[in-house]
């Protein structure tokens, strides 16, 4: 077969339970059909690049229209998911071709970013994706104790999860602008995120809400189950806090719960406040993983819309294959309220390879580590500290939810 054998094509609703068993396939899941259905509601069959081959689609990848934190702000990424290829039409650029159409589209919508969440890093690293966001999971051991800290002045109690969606939101919203890599979620993603079909459950129990309430106000909530397996464990969604009381109260109920042995949270942000609460780390069980992968569209737009805790003023130089206009010199002035970055005819003092400056977009990644890896190289003497500086963050990129 000959690329002239495939027809890459948007995608239309009608497409979408074709999608969804190509995938069921490719990564071997299933789920009932609440699930599915949930997956069909945030679907955006306009943002999907389809594969097909005579009658049958052999490949998918897609996107949804959500905003990203960043340093200093938010910006428009397309948020990739529902990737895919048939097993018997690999080795064939299906995936390359998509992946082309995937970026046009970004730039096209004025999203200068795109991210995912990888199945194999190697795969998306030859697309430009560097790794952004790592995270840790925790299987905490119940014997772990945290720290004494002053009185809580505030409560805890449970919500039912059908009333919840209103005061989640406000938490999660003021929240949100602290932590590069949390996505904005609007009526159709809380649905989803608040949504609990079994075959999501993993054999626990329903989602459950708790709330921490200050002066009748929501300043912090977690949404939990239980497995009853021998030993019981807590299996943590996401806790989200405005204040480090709420959150350590929070942290407090759920490595506590009775009949269980364990709590377990595959979400946490490498500097997450848990690990400095605790009196013994190593009870936490953390193991280091990935999380979000992110790839610089249009590379001058990305650079402009985040924030720099320090000055910078530097020229940086990168190499794009895909999309050649991201390729050459570019003047990036920035600092804490504002930011540029134009091309120019200017020596470059920083030589970068693509992903590296979508690992370090986020603040997470430094620089410097980049340069130790030899993805990015000095080319004026002195600069790289500096400007490794301006790239960092006050708090490491997460992420909270797969899409």
């Amino acid at each position: 077969m000959t690329s002239d054998d495939y027809e890459l094509r948007a995608g239309t609703p009608e497409d979408f339970d074709q999608i969804n068993d190509l995938l069921t396939i490719a990564f071997a899941e299933e789920f009932d059909d609440d699930a599915v259905e949930l997956e069909r509601s945030v679907f955006e069959p306009e943002r999907a690049a389809l594969v097909v081959h005579g009658d049958a689609l052999v490949g998918v990848s897609a996107s949804y229209t959500r905003n990203l934190t960043v340093p200093g702000g938010t910006v428009p990424s397309a948020h990739v998911t529902m990737v895919g290829v048939e097993a018997t039409h690999r080795r064939r650029g299906l995936l390359t071709r998509m992946m082309g159409r995937l970026f046009d589209d970004a730039r096209r919508l004025g999203e200068p970013v795109a991210h995912l969440w990888a199945s194999e890093g190697k795969i998306y690293q030859r697309y430009g994706y560097g790794l952004a966001a790592p995270r840790l999971t925790f299987d905490a051991d119940r014997e772990v104790q945290l720290r004494e800290v002053p009185a809580d002045p505030g409560r805890l109690r449970p919500m039912a999860l059908a009333d919840a969606e209103a005061d989640l939101r406000k938490v999660y919203e003021q929240a949100q602008p602290d932590r590069p890599g949390w996505s904005s979620r609007d009526d159709r993603w809380w649905h989803r995120i608040l949504a609990d079909p079994k075959s999501w459950r993993g054999g626990a129990t329903a989602l459950r809400v708790l709330v921490h309430e200050t002066a009748g106000v929501i300043d912090g909530y977690a949404l939990w189950r239980v497995r009853g397996d021998e030993p019981g464990a807590v299996i943590v969604r996401e806790v989200v806090a405005t204040d480090p009381v709420a959150y350590r109260a929070l942290w407090h109920f759920l490595l506590n719960v009775d009949l269980t042995r364990r709590a377990r949270f595959r979400f946490a942000a490498t500097d997450e406040p848990l690990i400095y609460l605790v009196n013994e780390p190593n009870m936490l069980n953390a193991k280091l993983g990935e999380a979000l992968w992110v790839r610089l569209v249009d590379v001058p737009a990305a650079l402009a819309a985040r924030r720099y805790p320090v000055p910078v003023d530097v020229v940086l130089r990168t190499e794009d294959p895909m999309l050649p206009d991201n390729s050459g010199s570019w003047h990036l002035v920035g600092g804490p309220d504002r930011a540029s970055c134009t091309r120019t005819d200017r020596p470059a003092d920083l030589d970068c390879d693509l992903g590296a400056l979508g690992a370090a977009y986020l603040g997470g990644a430094s620089l410097g580590t980049l340069a130790a890896s030899g993805r990015v190289r000095e080319l004026t003497p002195g600069t790289l500290s500096g400007v490794d500086a301006a790239f960092r963050w006050h708090r490491a990129p997460a992420a909270t939810e797969i899409f």
